[in-house]
């Protein structure tokens, strides 16, 4: 069965990265008939906090991304030990003794030189007597894993490809801190494994990571996932964006954006498929492939995410929107002003519109005097905006805007808006009479 997972930190809140990590892996889950599971990577005990936790699953729920299990890695400390013992019986990982002040100068100096700055091993070169004398000193080591740098690493990338590192150019890399608590790549291992994650998209920024971690799948017996690496957003300016990592959910929720809209966008950019409204996830499932996806930086742009939005919320039944409506907004109504809607909250726009107080117009009044007569004449029942109109243009001779647009200013206080024909039956008979006569 396919399985995958989204694994954030709850070190902070979600941002649109995570969102769009979370939503492909989601997606592809679904697509398979598999399992999407969502793991919280706690190990970090001092910045990890509950709020953000809770922040985590609420911002996922509002998204439409239900899970089908969830587990938390500071629960998981008894596996990880069992197999950091098998790694260290197998001389996969060795404790390592150097202060960061001291690591920092040895890349100092190897920068200084031209030379990458690869971990030397060091550690490696110590003997049983000068290990037990830095630790009767105090000293508690960091432990990193020994890369097979004789085993070239390559994986093919269900997005970019063919993907080739030389462990020789790579640092042995740290997954233990000196206190015992676990850094982020063994643990995201091993928990694949217990997991049986078969499939893993998250960012390019992660292609190093998966190279050493391949080979910790390897030491531990078991094969690699297929990984997908998917480029990562740019603003709409076309550069990196800082900002893209300080929206989330709260601030696509404060402009009005649906989760409909949100998943539309996330899903297609970066890919060739065309960014289309979809309200429902039913199409995105379907379409969700690997292959469409590009290796250029995927452009987010909110001005486009608006306009998805108000696409979607043109879709938008009554059930699905009645509780955030004004109170005596019924679906006429919400039918009758949905096609001029971006954000759902703007019907509460038009609903003032329709109950007023309406601002009483300061010109053509003889015209809309005559304007009232005829709306105190005319049949409500069946369609008074064109009895309304056909009666004026008999009358007065008048056609165009010259016809419409004072009865539409004199009921509505605005130049557009709403069809007038559909607009008109819910300001009803009385308040269309007072506002012509004022």
């Amino acid at each position: 069965m396919t399985v995958t997972r989204f694994a954030p930190s709850p070190t902070g809140r979600l941002h649109v990265g995570n969102l769009r990590a979370a939503l492909g892996n989601w997606l592809y889950a679904r697509r398979e008939g598999g399992r999407f599971l969502l793991r919280l990577d706690d190990t970090d005990a001092e910045r990890s906090e509950e709020r953000f936790v809770e922040s985590i699953r609420a911002d996922l729920g509002w998204l439409g991304l239900t899970n089908d299990g969830e587990e938390r890695q500071s629960a998981r400390g008894a596996l990880y030990e069992v197999r950091f013992a098998e790694l260290r019986a197998a001389g996969r990982v060795y404790p390592a003794y150097e202060t960061p002040q001291e690591l920092e100068l040895k890349r100092k100096v190897l920068l200084g030189r031209g030379l990458p700055p690869v971990y030397d091993r060091a550690a490696l070169a110590l003997s049983d007597a000068e290990r037990a004398r830095l630790e009767a000193d105090g000293v508690r080591p960091h432990w990193r894993f020994r890369l097979d740098r004789d085993a070239p690493i390559s994986w093919d990338d269900l997005i970019r490809g063919l993907q080739r590192f030389d462990p020789a150019t790579m640092s042995d890399p740290v997954v233990r801190r000196a206190n015992g608590s676990w850094l982020y790549l063994l643990p995201s291992v091993i928990d694949d494994i217990d997991m049986r994650v078969t499939h893993v998209l998250r960012g390019e920024d992660h292609v190093s990571n998966t190279a050493a971690q391949a080979q910790m799948f390897a030491a531990l017996g078991s094969p690699l996932p297929a990984f997908a690496h998917e480029a990562l957003l740019t603003g709409a300016e076309g550069k990196l964006s800082k900002r893209l990592g300080a929206l989330g959910v709260d601030h696509f929720r404060e402009q009005g954006i649906e989760p409909g809209a949100l998943r539309s966008l996330l899903a297609r950019i970066g890919t060739s498929l065309p960014v289309e409204p979809f309200a429902g996830t039913d199409e995105l499932i379907a379409t969700f492939a690997f292959d469409t996806f590009g290796r250029a930086p995927a452009r987010f742009d909110e001005a486009e995410l608006a306009h998805v939005n108000a696409r979607v919320v043109h879709q938008l039944a009554f059930a699905e929107v009645a509780t955030r409506l004004p109170e005596g907004m019924d679906e006429t109504a919400w039918l009758a002003v949905r096609p001029n809607l971006i954000t759902v909250a703007e019907a509460a726009d038009w609903w003032r519109v329709v109950t007023g107080p309406v601002a009483p117009p300061t010109e053509d009044r003889d015209y809309l005097a005559q304007a009232a007569a005829a709306a105190a004449a005319i049949d409500w029942a069946a369609d008074p905006w064109h009895a309304l109109t056909d009666r004026l243009k008999r009358d007065t001779g008048r056609k165009g805007r010259a016809l419409f647009l004072p009865l539409r200013r004199a009921l509505t206080g605005l130049d557009h808006g709403p069809d007038m024909a559909v607009l008109l039956p819910l300001i009803g008979r009385t308040r269309a009479i007072e506002r012509l006569s004022a």
